[in-house]
Order: C-alpha cells, then structure tokens, then sequence
C-alpha cells in the first residue's frame, strides 16, 4: 500500500508536518509487518481547515448529490472488498472468511442502509406559517476504534456525508490500514477536496486536538468509557455536540421455560464472536440456579468447539485478540475470576499448548459468578463468559440492570410476551429476543456509562443535523 505513511487531507495524500513512525502488529504472530504515520496537532489543523473550507460548498449541496456520491462509494467499497478484509485480517487477526463476511459486509450494509435512508428523508416540513429545516452540523472530527473498525467508519461517516457534513476521521492507530483503504475509496469515488480527511494518530495527540478544536462542531468518538471521558472534556471547552458509543457488560437472561441446549451454546457464540472484541457482547449469562449444572455441561461442549488460531489458518474460529495490552489485560481478568472463587468451567489463564506465540485466549467459561466479582462488573473484551444463577427472575432482571454499563441486553424465552415484559425493564439501548439477526436499521448506542447519541440509518443522520425553525416563512 503505497499511502501507509501519508494522511488524507483536502483530496491529496500529503506527508505529516512532523515525521513519527510505529509498526503495526499483526496479532497472529507478534510481528511488525506494516508501518503508519503518527500525526500531530499541526496535521489536525491542516484538515479540519480543508474541511471548513469544503463545508462552504457541501453542506449546501442538495440530498440527490450527495445520494449520488454514496451510490459511487459503495460501488467503489465492492470492488475493494478483498483488499479491505486482508487489512482486517492481518491487523487485528480476523479470521480471513469472518474479515470478509461480517467485517467487510457489515460497512457494506451500512452504507446500503443509508442509501436507502436518505432517499426518502425528509430535511424539513412546514409547521404553521413557519418552516422547520435539518441542517448539517458543520464540520465533525470522527475517531473510531480496532475491534469492528469498518462498522464504526462506516455508520458515521455514511450518514456524516449524507448530512451534508465534512470531516476528519482518526482511526485506531493499532487497526489503521483499512482506514487507508477506504480513504483510497472515497478518493476513487469522487468525494470533492476537503469532505474527507484522515489523520492517523494516537488518542493523547490527535484524538485530544480533534476533541478540543474551535472549529470541529461535534465529536462523534467510539471506543472505552475512559477515552470517552477525555474526549467529552476536552470537547467541553468549545460546547460541541459529542455522541459516544462505549462499553458495555451486556447481560442475557435465560428463563426457565428455554430450551437450555439450543439458547446456551447460541450464548456461548454470540459472547466469544470476533474473540470477544465486541462491546455489546452478552458476557453475562443469568440462568436458574436450580439448572446451573445443566448449563455448565452445555457451555462447556459449547466453547471447547472453538478452534483457536491465526488468521490465516483454515480451521480457524477464534483468532488472537488484537494487541499485547488487552491479551494482559484479559489474563488479569481471568486470574481474578480464579481467585474470587468462580469456577472455572474450561478454559483459563494462558495460551491454548499448541500455541506459544501470538495473543491467543484460552476460550473461557467461569460458573457460580456473583455480581460483586471483577469478571461479572469489568468489560473484559475477549472470549470469557460469566455464568450468574439466579433465583427469581426478578433478581435476575434487577441484577442485569446492576451495572454502570446500559448498551445492550439479551432476552431468551419460549414465551414471547414474558420476553417483552422483560425488555420493558432493562435499561439498555437495544434489547435482542430469541438471538435475532442483526439489523442495520435499528438504532445502536447506550444507556448510562454505555455513552448517548444513537447511531445507524436515520437515527445515525439525525445525530449529525442541527434543528432550524424559520418564522414568518409564510404569510400569516
């Protein structure tokens, strides 16, 4: 890839103002194989002046161009697929078919959602003698994180462009080079100078300068609680919008009425998917006590199924986790589990024995979890499952919402209206009954420390539109 050193800034690929290199490490192996550009502060204010300038002239561009535009990029997206998911593959160890089929799809139906959405949006409607108009933002710095990079570049800067809005996107700085790609996309699909830009860099750095800067209108930032804090006040000063999407430590409750051998090896699989890098990932498995054995035996079948491996390798289900800091961070967790008296059903502390280099997690079941242990509070963002029993249902409901986390909760029961009035009471952004296909057409964000602002479809344009009213604008 000929761009990996250079930033993408008013329709050019143009070198940092201040030459830093770091390796990208490919997950599988523990090697450098690739290497990026740091920015600085001086390359934030090179692009978010690029798109002040472009804003001028996009955001007043009428819905049916930017449609058009769209239409060009995903067909340019299509055509990149391959390379995009060997990216994926290689940074943060994807399995190569889960790169290409969920990674890689999932920005594709992101971009085919918000297709679909802004040709039929309506940008203003009359009220009175008075005229209520939806506006873009302005200009809006983007950062977005490692674990499904095309998903959160994709449900933010879609509906970004649909708005009318210009911007400056930060990647990961550990997964960046399908950002690359898909700046070479835009480039490719005719995004005018300026729209778009990209500035790899750290969060401290460029993360901070994007998050503080008087002329970026809104922060749209996903990735940990503890960085979205810091982009929060470091936005205050400017009083721009800021949407988060963090954590989370989704529960999933399994009454009793469940068929126990199809909802717990179903739970095992949507917890360990991606190795476990998913936010909304239902880590927290509530079921009877009184069925807690039954469950042990099913979840342990379950996870010993998943083949662990690198990302090339054909049998491969589970692939590292991304870097050296969450593979320590998860055997602290998994450690602790130990030593807080869960039990430990399979799995555990250290790679699997045919594997001595690479971030491989042993996948990881613990049982008689109780609220008040570290693996049942903290998102531990690998392939580890927390087995809760519960007594009551209602100790259960009480116990799932009993986290400072709200992004997502799962419900499974035969009977579909008990699952509903479930779903009434858990205060999480999104509830799934019955293990759903996912849908890019429902709104994604959180509750509480889980962040605000919604994402997807409509509900991702409207975070990115101001609300005008014109007075007078008929005759009275």
């Amino acid at each position: 890839m000929s761009h990996n050193l250079q930033f993408y800034i008013d329709g050019a690929w143009v070198d940092p103002v201040v030459p830093k290199v770091i390796d990208v490490i490919d997950p599988s192996n523990e090697d450098a194989f690739a290497q990026i550009s740091l920015g600085s502060k001086a390359d934030v204010d090179k692009a978010v002046a690029a798109a002040k300038r472009a804003f001028a002239t996009f955001g007043f561009t009428k819905p049916a161009e930017r449609l058009e535009l769209l239409r060009s990029i995903l067909a340019v997206y299509n055509k990149r697929a391959n390379d995009l998911a060997d990216a994926i593959s290689r940074e943060m160890g994807a399995p190569r078919p889960f790169a290409l089929d969920s990674q890689v799809g999932i920005g594709r139906a992101h971009l085919e959602k918000i297709i679909e959405v802004l040709g039929d949006f309506q940008f203003q409607h009359p009220k009175g003698t008075s005229l209520v108009v939806k506006e873009p933002i302005g200009v809006v710095g983007l950062i977005t994180p490692w674990n499904w990079p095309l998903n959160q570049i994709t449900c933010k800067v879609g509906p970004a462009l649909a708005a009318g809005c210009t911007m400056i996107l930060k990647p990961s700085e550990i997964a960046p080079l399908d950002a690359i790609i898909f700046a070479e996309i835009l480039d490719e699909a005719g995004v005018p100078p300026g729209v778009f830009n990209l500035v790899n860099g750290d969060g401290p750095t460029v993360g901070e300068a994007l998050s503080s800067h008087p002329d970026i209108d809104m922060m749209s930032f996903t990735g940990s609680t503890r960085a979205g804090i810091l982009v929060a006040k470091a936005a205050a000063d400017t009083v721009k919008r800021v949407a988060q999407e963090l954590g989370g430590k989704s529960a999933n409750i399994l009454f009793p009425d469940v068929d126990f051998s199809v909802a717990v090896p179903k739970g095992v699989a949507n917890c360990f998917g991606n190795s476990g890098q998913s936010c909304n990932a239902p880590t927290r498995m509530f079921v009877p006590r009184e069925r807690q054995d039954e469950v042990i035996g099913y979840a342990r079948e379950a996870a010993e199924k998943f083949i662990v491996g690198p990302a090339d390798a054909p049998n491969t289900k589970l692939g590292p986790v991304v870097s050296q800091v969450q593979y320590d961070k998860i055997q602290n967790l998994i450690e602790s589990g130990i030593a807080e008296g869960a039990t430990l059903v399979t799995g555990g502390p250290g790679r699997p024995a045919d594997l001595n280099r690479g971030y491989y997690i042993r996948p990881t079941v613990f049982a008689d979890v109780t609220p008040d242990m570290r693996i049942a509070k903290e998102e531990i963002f690998g392939p580890v499952l927390s087995i809760l029993p519960y007594d009551s249902v209602e100790e259960a409901i009480e116990e799932a919402n009993n986290t400072v986390y709200g992004l997502a909760a799962y419900i499974q029961s035969a009977d579909l209206q008990t699952a509903r009035d479930a779903a009434a009471k858990m205060r999480a952004g999104a509830v799934h009954i019955n293990y759903p296909a996912w849908d890019s057409g429902i709104p994604f964000g959180g509750y509480k420390q889980s962040g605000n602002g919604r994402e997807y479809a409509e509900y991702g344009l409207e975070d990115f539109l101001e609300t005008k009213g014109i007075l007078g604008y008929e005759a009275a």
